[in-house]
């Protein structure tokens, strides 16, 4: 069994700042690239931002410049810092990792359980 478990996520005033956390655990070989994604009411989950084993990073547009993503392998977690944060950043964040169990074994996507980001005054 694999489990991702995201937290840091809450309600914050808009130009404020969040730190969310991911951490994968049980039955892991390798974990190849993590990312966060984000889901608002009525809409279909966008990319946030993705990161890979070798720490290459892109972004979508809309939080270039604002956010950042990293990982620290050792720990098998992933950290979204969010910053000048805006109502429309509001919705359900998701991990995400490209996880091989067993070194025979290909890369599965799992997902996290969301935690909910919400951003108003």
């Amino acid at each position: 069994q694999v489990q991702l478990v995201e937290s840091g996520g809450g309600l914050v005033q808009p130009g404020g700042s969040l730190r969310l956390s991911c951490t994968a655990s049980g039955t892991i070989f390798s974990i190849n690239a993590m990312a966060w994604y984000r889901q608002a009411p009525g809409k279909e989950r966008e990319l946030v931002a993705r990161i890979t084993e070798g720490t290459s990073t892109n972004y979508a547009d809309s939080v270039k410049g604002r956010f950042t993503i990293s990982r620290d392998i050792a720990k098998n977690t992933v950290y979204l810092q969010m910053i000048s944060l805006k109502p429309e950043d509001t919705a359900v964040y998701y991990c995400n990792a490209l996880i091989k169990r067993y070194r025979i074994l290909p890369e599965y996507p799992y997902w996290g359980q969301g935690t909910q980001v919400t951003v108003s005054s």
